[in-house]
């Protein structure tokens, strides 16, 4: 009996816990996910300090439009300050030290010096153009969450903080092995009735791609022997993913060797198309996907199920991927009491999001799931969608293109 596709992703979910963490250089912790709670070291800024190039003031001065001795040059990074007196006004770079005495500063081009004087051509505020010490970020304050994803912005937050190891979740280590004596490996001559094994390469990219360290085991042909070698290596990772060899024929070999090798299955079959025969379990601390072998399958099931898993390994939240609303643009028929996955092309509209199918959906058909940069979820219980109805998509690709009379080829080139 084939469980729905809500419960299988709920059963996965809550067989995984976040592996634990490692302190790594700032410069690899990019894309990784912050283990605790990193809280402010100091102030930012430290100091009161010039937003511009232009000159340092006193108040008394900031009204006046006669000319200002120049008294004195203070670069980025000078330590020795000297006071700014009445009458006078100190030459200031940006991110100098605001010297005593100064209430406010005016920008260059808002000035004119001649003969060691300048002018000032316009009144200002005081405290104008003056960055105030813990105005940015106070000390003590916590800037990131257990759980951000350091993006390049983060990066250069902890830096600036002095920050050069940092705490992040392990990256999951994830075995994947493909099965079936008609494949061969890339670079090899093919022979009649073989196909390249594109699945494991296909899973690997997209295991990187989600922060995970892809190990491929190869290739385990359709006998007993080989399936146990290969299956028992992989489950030294952290997540073992088969391709192929889990439906119910002669040579589907991955569910009863898994079973002899100790690995509690959570479910094997899901009311979904493509991906009916996926199957899940777990054996200690290894989570263990089972996906079917045709490559758009292998595909889709690896961002319904897979890739969420691997967020919550890592930590990062929400670990399943939020799902846009958008307009069918054509009617779609489906068959009912299956989830469909719908490869498609998704478009910007006069703010509305549009999708419309990406081509054959038989799962034979890799083109489309190339030409495609969203899949539409078609619910289990309806057989028929009208044109203009809303349904739910995941973006495979966030730069979604506006409407155009060559869409098409736009998505060929991009994919």
């Amino acid at each position: 009996m084939a469980i729905s596709f809500e419960d299988a992703r709920r059963l996965i979910l809550t067989a995984v816990k976040p592996l634990g963490y490692e302190q790594v250089p700032l410069l690899n912790a990019a894309g990784r996910v912050l283990v605790e709670d990193f809280h402010a070291p100091w102030d930012m800024p430290r100091w009161d300090n010039s937003a511009m190039d232009g000159y340092a003031v006193c108040a008394v001065d900031a009204a006046t439009r006669g000319d200002l001795r120049i008294s004195g040059y203070i670069p980025a990074g000078c330590t020795e300050l000297p006071p700014v007196e009445p009458g006078c006004a100190i030459r200031i770079m940006t991110g100098a030290p605001i010297p005593p005495g100064c209430a406010l500063v005016v920008p260059v081009e808002e000035t004119e010096e001649r003969d060691g004087k300048v002018r000032l051509l316009t009144s200002l505020r005081v405290q104008d153009h003056i960055r105030f010490q813990g105005e940015d970020i106070p000390a003590g304050s916590k800037v990131l969450a257990a759980g951000t994803l350091l993006r390049p912005p983060e990066i250069s937050l902890l830096a600036s903080f002095g920050q050069s190891l940092v705490s992040v979740h392990r990256r999951p280590r994830v075995a994947i092995l493909s099965t079936g004596d008609e494949l061969v490996e890339l670079g090899m001559p093919l022979g009649t009735g073989q196909i390249i094994n594109s699945n494991a390469l296909s899973l690997a990219a997209a295991v990187r791609e989600a922060g995970g360290e892809p190990l491929l085991l190869g290739i385990a042909r359709d006998t007993l022997e080989s399936h146990r070698e290969k299956l028992a290596q992989g489950l030294n990772a952290d997540v073992l993913i088969t391709s192929a060899g889990v439906s119910a024929g002669d040579r589907d070999l991955v569910r009863d060797v898994l079973q002899e090798l100790g690995v509690e299955q959570k479910f094997w079959k899901v009311a979904i198309k493509p991906g009916r025969p996926t199957a899940f379990g777990v054996k200690g601390g290894t989570l263990v996907f089972s996906l079917p072998g045709n490559p758009v399958s292998t595909m889709v099931t690896f961002e319904m199920f897979v890739r969420p898993a691997l967020r919550k390994l890592q930590g990062v939240t929400p670990a399943v991927l939020p799902l846009d609303r958008a307009l069918l643009s054509e009617p779609v028929r489906k068959r009912p009491e299956r989830m469909q996955f719908m490869r498609v092309q998704v478009r910007h509209d006069q703010g509305r999001l549009l999708v419309s199918s990406s081509g054959d959906q038989n799962t034979g058909i890799l083109s489309t799931m190339v030409r495609a940069n969203g899949i539409v979820l078609l619910p289990a219980d309806r057989d028929r969608l009208e044109a203009g109805e809303e349904v739910d998509v995941l973006l495979l690709d966030r730069s979604v293109p506006e409407s155009g009379p060559d869409i098409s080829n736009r998505f060929r080139c991009a994919h």
